[in-house]
């Protein structure tokens, strides 16, 4: 008991011990779920939970544009900014060449399901919006996982879905979820001192338009490069520092 105690004051046991590694276990459950309903499950019904998830998804991300203390100006600076350092990047493309690899190295020759759209469609979903921003600075700086421990939740039916629907691609998400919480919570115990919630409400605000776009192309209504944004959620922090 001395030990974890110890440990969950360092900030690599803030990690150990947070939401982000709850959040991993659980979007494992639930894409081992949704591979093992998935030959139980009729396409329609797969098809129709997905659009369910992609309207509670959209719903995720406009209650999350009503954050106190947001500056359109910012916003606007910071999404002009990131997507030009986003599309010179290529995000997407890199991304989607990583999700590539992924189906390489373990799709069957008969594989339907295209690994590489799972992992992406999920890491943006798992890993964008102002539920994982928050709750990754609160764990961070606070050791209150509360919010992490709520989006897990979501994630884990998400899983499932996302899983019944696109295949084994999504549990590789898992991973990333893992890998950009728990650098998060490690970021947010760092640079505590100059974070305040001016910031935080820019890069929530800006993490929810990106978790609009995400819904917009689950529903098959857009296709969105929602990756080539993302660097618009961390310039906040650069730009209301000066």
């Amino acid at each position: 008991m001395e030990i974890l105690e110890t440990l969950s004051q360092t900030a690599f046991g803030k990690v150990l011990t947070s939401g982000a590694v709850v959040n991993f276990i659980l979007v494992v459950i639930g894409s081992l779920l949704g591979l093992l309903f998935k030959k139980g499950l009729p396409e329609k019904i797969t098809n129709a939970l997905m659009t369910g998830m992609a309207f509670c998804v959209l719903y995720i991300g406009i209650t999350g544009l009503f954050e106190k203390g947001a500056n359109i100006l910012v916003i606007i600076v910071c999404f002009a900014v990131g997507t030009v350092i986003g599309e010179l990047l290529n995000l997407d493309k890199q991304v989607n060449r990583l999700g590539a690899f992924v189906q390489k190295k373990f799709a069957k020759a008969h594989e339907k399901s295209n690994i590489a759209e799972g992992f992406v469609t999920a890491t943006l979903l798992f890993c964008v919006g102002a539920m994982t921003i928050v709750g990754s600075i609160d764990s961070g700086i606070n050791g209150d996982n509360s919010t992490l421990y709520s989006k897990s939740v979501i994630d884990c039916v998400a899983a499932l879905a996302l899983t019944s629907s696109m295949g084994i691609g999504v549990i590789f998400a898992s991973l990333s979820t893992l890998v950009i919480e728990g650098g998060l919570t490690l970021l947010a115990n760092v640079v505590s001192p100059v974070l305040n919630d001016y910031i935080i409400a820019q890069m929530s605000v800006i993490g929810s338009l990106l978790i609009i776009a995400l819904a917009l192309n689950m529903l098959k209504i857009t296709k969105i490069k929602v990756m080539n944004f993302v660097p618009a959620i961390i310039l906040p922090v650069t730009l209301c520092l000066f």
